[in-house]
């Protein structure tokens, strides 16, 4: 005699009593936990504040740099746009000002005036080259800046006396030694 499989018991799976039905009522879901949204608000205020340092690293890393001279000629295209230029102060052009002071740099021959707010750095003087941060004023008349760099100091003036004199001939004259 053939022995035929009972349909509802082998549905139960392995394991199962015999004669067991597979059960297929829906289990009930486990209840949300209401206390993640602190945790999601604090991981969102982590990436905002990466973001911002991150955008603000990068918006001084791509500050563009400008000699005098290259700075005049893209006066229309730079318009009001935040960058820096490079030139050596002109002797007898500085002038104290209630915001800061206020004097002429050149590069190659073309000088640009120069409106700085702020205290200068104290080895800041005439025949100096320096890096100033800034804009063109509305007027594209002068450079008006609020952060200026004294590319220099006495030792490095003893070292690199060649670079010194290429600054202040306005960058005409070949350099001949590089330095990291």
């Amino acid at each position: 005699m053939a022995v035929t499989p009972d349909p509802e018991a082998s549905s139960a799976g392995p394991g199962a009593p015999e004669g067991a039905a597979l059960d297929l009522t829906p289990r009930a879901a486990p209840p949300l936990r209401r206390r993640r949204w602190p945790a999601y608000l604090v991981i969102g205020v982590v990436v905002v504040a990466l973001g911002l340092v991150a955008t603000r690293a990068l918006s001084d890393a791509t500050l563009f740099f400008y000699n005098a001279d290259e700075a005049v000629a893209k006066r229309g295209q730079l318009g009001t746009d935040r960058f820096r230029l490079q030139g050596t102060v002109v002797d007898g052009s500085v002038e104290e000002t209630p915001e800061g002071v206020a004097f002429t740099v050149a590069y190659n021959g073309v000088q640009v005036a120069v409106a700085h707010r702020g205290d200068p750095p104290e080895l800041f003087r005439p025949g100096m080259p320096v890096v100033l941060e800034g804009r063109w004023s509305p007027d594209a008349e002068v450079f008006t800046s609020d952060r200026m760099l004294v590319k220099h100091d006495e030792q490095y003036d003893a070292e690199h006396p060649d670079r010194i004199a290429e600054a202040e001939e306005g960058g005409a004259a070949p350099s001949t030694q590089r330095t990291p």
